[in-house]
């Protein structure tokens, strides 16, 4: 089967270093293709980078591209929308050519799982309505039993 690329050059955007661990870059493909359904970004996690917890108003699909990385998701308990205990429900390795959908409003983090290689996705973030922006939501934790605040 021949393979077809397509070479587009897309929109590097200034990282948040509030958002991860470590050296990332983001690529924003949205804008370019023109997508109003979704979001969609290709993320290079270097170093052993990952996200901190977060989830999304809509679905996210994950599309990996390069390396190895590992999602990890996460139940919540308690009812304090900044501080709360977390516990990790599932964790999966991630890699080239992998596709994970994490539902809305799940809590997860994704990235790197070497120091010494690049991890890359593809992430669509897609809406939770027609009239609704996607919105994601940015957690301080230690990753394993409590988040401490919202960054975002």
């Amino acid at each position: 089967m021949k393979k077809y690329s397509i070479h587009v050059k897309t929109k590097q955007l200034k990282v948040n270093p509030d958002y991860f661990t470590g050296k990332v870059l983001l690529n924003e493909i949205s804008s370019i293709i023109k997508s109003k359904e979704q979001k969609i970004y290709h993320v290079t996690f270097k170093n052993g980078a990952r996200t901190k917890i977060h989830n999304h108003s809509g679905g996210q699909i994950l599309i990996v591209t390069q390396g190895r990385g590992s999602l990890q998701l996460y139940s919540k308990s308690g009812n304090n929308k900044s501080k709360f205990q977390i516990k990790k429900t599932d964790k999966t390795n991630l890699n080239e050519g992998d596709i994970v959908y994490i539902p809305a409003k799940k809590l997860h983090t994704h990235g790197s799982i070497n120091k010494k290689k690049v991890f890359s996705h593809i992430a669509i973030n897609a809406k939770p309505s027609i009239n609704k922006e996607v919105k994601t939501t940015w957690y301080e934790s230690d990753f394993k039993t409590k988040v401490t605040k919202i960054i975002m």
